[in-house]
């Protein structure tokens, strides 16, 4: 296990060029994002809440993104801090589209707590339900 001290110092214009990747997955920015990844930003890049750029696409309603994410080879499956997943987080808001996104990328509708397929029985979100294995 890593302790403050034995952690690396991250240089502050990489902590910022973070913040900006997250903040374009945030605001649905489908071109910069593709422009980061081309440039080397990995597709699973995390930040320090344990949410990916699929997780911030797609729980802020984002499907051209989520779907070039998903394209690019992003995990579906990874899980926040809080044990959320995209999957879930799309159930949570209603966003039916890029549920069948994240379900057809190989989103486990079991994976995280509460897990995507108890969110959608929560909500009644029948159309969601019936697209589940």
């Amino acid at each position: 296990m890593s302790t403050p001290e034995s952690r690396p110092e991250i240089d502050e214009d990489i902590i910022e060029l973070a913040g900006l990747v997250f903040d374009a997955a945030r605001a649905g920015d489908t071109e910069g994002i593709r422009g980061y990844l081309d440039a080397g930003v990995p597709v699973n890049l995390t930040n320090g809440s344990g949410d990916t750029l699929v997780m911030l696409a797609s729980y802020h309603g984002h499907e051209s993104l989520t779907a070039l994410l998903v394209e690019r080879g992003a995990d579906v499956n990874t899980q926040n801090d809080r044990g959320q997943t995209p999957l879930a987080g799309a159930v949570f808001k209603g966003y039916t589209g890029i549920f069948r996104i994240l379900v057809e990328g190989g989103a486990d509708p079991d994976a995280g707590s509460p897990s995507a397929r108890d969110t959608a029985g929560f909500f009644q979100r029948q159309e969601m339900l019936a697209l589940l294995p």
